[in-house]
């Protein structure tokens, strides 16, 4: 993806190269699998005029075929490192070269540095972070994907949330879901029942599922891409009162969705939402959304003071929430800016659902 602009970056820095490099499979590196649409281990190297290839292990070859650059096995018994400080000596005229650090360790960039004798290297996260604010069709398409699967999920879990016992009971449901679908999990499931929908990110407990709010937030990785959708549920009868907290969120999150316009600055997207949330303003106590696509928090960030602005073909979440004592409801959709009107991904059902609990 965007590999003539990468370069544009490169020339515009005066950058030899630009280097992505995954070493352990637990940590993924966002920007190769964005340039290449690889993600296992290996170091994507994207030269400045040349065309890009992966040096990767002998044995991920088949794998790295399927990329979208050119693959070099690195033979059993040669570092992947010491590959690289003889594949890049060509390309290093100025010895200047691009890396993100915020995905790259101190340990890697340490080893870059002892390998790639006087190379100085250039931080390039904010460029990177820029070029991913827009997606092209075929990552809206992908995404757009991914949610269908994630809704497909969520249905499944309402329909068996009568017949589980605790918080991580639902939780393991949909990482088992998400599995059978071909998808990995965008991130750690939130399931936070009755008084422990209060918190956040609460974090699922083997405890019995409590009467109340119950909030269900959650998101697969589809063709490494993220989808984010959360979900609140009412186990048990809700009173009069809490039927009107629960109308007011979903009315605030549907009026921001609809003021999300190109163009329109984020900040100004969280200040109405607070406003419309009346006398519960104060208990909404986290951004309103954030972007989403190779990671599951991208740009645009809106939040309070965010001066950032929507802009065609951005994919980001809309989340309000309320956090009283005891409770907590939290509505999110994943959404497109778009031309016309901004189109909501998640398609699963806002309406209030009541699950008899005893």
């Amino acid at each position: 993806m965007k590999i003539p602009q990468l370069k544009k970056i490169l020339r515009e820095k005066r950058l030899d190269l630009a280097l992505f490099a995954c070493i352990d499979t637990e940590k993924q590196n966002p920007g190769m699998r964005y340039f290449s649409g690889y993600g296992d281990v290996g170091i994507l190297v994207v030269p400045q005029k040349k065309k890009p290839f992966l040096l990767v292990p002998e044995m991920q070859l088949l794998t790295a075929k399927r990329s979208m650059v050119g693959a070099i096995a690195v033979k059993k018994g040669t570092k992947l490192l010491d590959a690289l400080k003889i594949r890049i000596k060509k390309y290093l005229r100025r010895r200047r070269i691009g890396i993100d650090f915020q995905e790259t360790t101190l340990f890697l960039k340490k080893i870059f540095a002892k390998k790639i004798d006087h190379a100085k290297f250039l931080d390039i996260s904010k460029e990177l972070a820029e070029l991913r604010l827009t997606k092209t069709k075929k990552e809206i398409s992908i995404i757009r994907k991914g949610c269908r699967i994630s809704d497909g999920i969520l249905r499944k879990c309402l329909s068996s949330l009568p017949h589980m016992k605790t918080e991580s009971q639902v939780r393991a449901l949909l990482e088992s879901e998400t599995i059978k679908r071909g998808c990995d999990l965008a991130f750690p499931p939130i399931v936070a029942s009755g008084r422990n929908a209060a918190e956040v990110h609460h974090s699922p407990e083997n405890k019995p599922l409590n009467k109340g709010f119950c909030i269900v937030d959650f998101g697969v990785k589809y063709k490494g891409y993220c989808t984010d959708t959360s979900r609140t549920f009412y186990l048990g009868n809700p009173s009069p009162k809490e039927k009107e907290r629960y109308s007011l969120v979903l009315q605030v999150q549907e009026q921001a969705i609809a003021n999300a316009a190109i163009g329109t600055r984020c900040g100004r997207i969280y200040d109405s939402v607070v406003r419309g949330l009346g006398q519960y303003g104060n208990f909404f106590t986290h951004g309103l959304g954030h972007g989403v696509g190779i990671k599951i928090h991208e740009l645009p960030n809106l939040a309070l003071k965010s001066k950032d602005k929507l802009q065609e073909g951005m994919v980001f979440t809309v989340e309000p929430g309320i956090y009283l004592k005891g409770m907590g409801i939290r509505i999110e959709d994943t959404v497109l800016a778009a031309k016309g009107r901004p189109i909501v991904f998640t398609k699963f059902q806002k309406k209030l659902i009541s699950i008899p609990w005893y």
